[in-house]
């Protein structure tokens, strides 16, 4: 049976590094020339990248470079250009979606893997056998293709690696194949722009042709947001899809989202997989800890199902709504104390999301308690290493705050809402 690996998102150093402390094995991002997510590789230069790629390979883990936008003519020989750098860098694979791009990326740099994006909607073998004859190591399959189709294509090419998505934001149209945004605002989703113009709520209107009238459509209860798609949670389903032995990995996508929602879906899954081989899964627990994310409403999309199944795949309600949890604090990346991100006050018990294992502490400043398989924290003050202490702090304070004991980089105090 193949070991599936946990690939998660690095929108920038911090959420790479934080997704690495939560035990996925590999992540993936980029530089925002010729990526789908231009917003988050801004936070990347190419000196600040090839850091996060050295940085990736000390962990013992592995980085992919996203390359999977649609470039134009006139981008061509930047393109060539781009590859050649990163291709310096060492990256354990490319991530590719348009076929001549695939091309020229093993023309220039034909040691490094092809990893084909989603974006290419491999729906069936037929098309998997092209990319793969083509040198694609690996396919990231389209968010409509079912399970049973991917063991068939498994079947037939047993050497092609298939990941799946397993977690994130759903698009309204075919596999992000979407013009909305284009037409509507003129940023190209397929270039790494998109706007994500079907989130937002609409009025509609009918007109009659023939007397130039024009009625408004009124709604009901179900809302306006016509276009807005759960998102993806496929938390309960991780057994059955490792069962079946066809998937080499398991993606979350998030290079724009927050770094507890990196943290909080890469330690749900890591612990998903892990319970599966040690045949102790408890899918109850997956899905409480996800509702503690910020999301849409969650589906299980189509790779169990049939989308002529499904008919909760849209939020009509709105487009964004809070998790259970809210974030009152994180750890700082030299241990040193917390920064808050809400109102963090003392006498108050904050639960503790933690990448590693500590033990429970109590002095002057607090305590730290386990309280059945979560660990939880008080502050009996709240002092900086300066001495100075606060009745309490809101979030955009840049004061650290002294903990008990020194806890984990990238550790988030949270209180349930």
């Amino acid at each position: 049976m193949i070991k599936t690996e946990l690939l998660a998102p690095a929108g920038n150093f911090e959420k790479l590094k934080i997704a690495l402390a939560y035990g996925a094995d590999a992540v993936y991002g980029g530089v925002s020339h010729f990526s789908l997510r231009i917003r988050s590789g801004k936070e990347f230069t190419y000196e600040s990248f090839e850091e996060a790629i050295e940085y990736t390979h000390l962990k013992g883990k592995k980085i992919y470079v996203t390359i999977n936008g649609f470039p134009f003519n006139s981008q061509i020989e930047l393109l060539k250009k781009h590859i050649e750098r990163v291709a310096a860098m060492k990256p354990d694979a490319f991530i590719v979606a348009a076929p001549g791009v695939i091309r020229l990326a093993r023309k220039i740099a034909p040691e490094i893997p092809i990893h084909l994006s989603t974006q290419a909607n491999v729906l069936n073998y037929l098309d998997a056998e092209v990319f793969y004859e083509m040198g694609v190591k690996r396919i990231v399959a389209a968010r409509e293709v079912s399970l049973k189709d991917l063991i068939e294509i498994k079947k037939r090419l047993p050497k092609l690696e298939i990941e799946a998505f397993i977690h994130g934001s759903m698009c309204f149209a075919y596999s992000g194949r979407c013009l909305i945004s284009s037409v509507q605002s003129g940023r190209v989703s397929n270039r790494g722009s998109c706007a994500n113009d079907c989130r937002f709520p609409y009025t509609m209107y009918a007109k009659n042709e023939e007397t130039g009238t024009l009625f408004k459509v009124e709604e009901d209860d179900a809302g306006t947001h016509i276009m807005n798609a759960k998102d993806l949670n496929l938390s309960a389903h991780v057994d059955e899809i490792l069962a079946s032995g066809v998937i080499s990995a398991l993606k979350i996508e998030g290079r724009t989202k927050s770094s507890y929602y990196v943290g909080i879906t890469t330690k749900t899954y890591r612990s998903a997989i892990d319970d599966f081989y040690a045949g102790e899964f408890e899918k109850q627990k997956y899905i409480d800890e996800l509702n503690s994310t910020k999301n849409r409403g969650f589906s299980d999309g189509y790779l169990v199902s049939r989308p002529y199944e499904k008919n909760d795949t849209q939020n009509l309600e709105h487009s964004i709504s809070e998790g259970t949890h809210q974030v009152v604090a994180e750890v700082t990346s030299d241990s040193e104390g917390v920064l808050s991100k809400d109102k963090l006050e003392p006498n108050v018990e904050y639960e503790l999301v933690l990448p590693s294992k500590i033990d429970e502490v109590e002095n002057d400043i607090g305590y730290i308690k386990k309280r059945g398989s979560k660990y939880s924290i008080l502050f009996k003050e709240l002092k900086t290493s300066k001495g100075k202490v606060y009745e309490s702090i809101h979030s955009g304070n840049v004061n650290v705050v002294m903990t008990p004991c020194r806890l984990p980089a990238y550790t988030f105090l949270r209180k349930k809402l």
